[in-house]
């Protein structure tokens, strides 16, 4: 499945470049890690958003859908469609979401692909 690049630069434009961030492909589409953690990522047209799986209002937000690539939902991750994410401020308020539910987590250690 290919991924939307025209998206994927725009989620890179708002992520700060540094150590702490790279970039894996996966899913099919592109995978933006936060100190080792999955944070945003991009798949065909949609937003994969990684948000604290405790805060159950974020999967009301318009737009926003469950993760269930591999059929079965995944707790702490959203797709959110390209209605949300069209214009500048409303992917930059998802970026700004994800990172900072993945700054809150503990740094992974090279090489550590346990989910936290």
């Amino acid at each position: 499945m290919a991924y939307d690049e025209a998206l994927a630069d725009r989620v890179r434009g708002l992520l700060a470049a540094g150590d702490e961030l790279t970039e894996r492909k996966m899913f099919g589409g592109i995978g933006f890690m936060l100190r080792g953690h999955m944070c945003v990522g991009v798949i065909g047209e949609d937003l994969v958003a990684r948000v604290d799986p405790e805060d159950v209002e974020v999967t009301r937000l318009p737009h926003a859908r469950a993760f269930t690539f591999t059929g079965r939902p995944m707790s702490g991750f959203l797709f959110v469609g390209p209605e949300a994410t069209s214009s500048d401020d409303g992917l930059r308020a998802w970026v700004e979401r994800c990172s900072a539910y993945c700054a809150s987590l503990p740094p992974k250690a090279p090489g550590d692909s346990r989910r936290r």
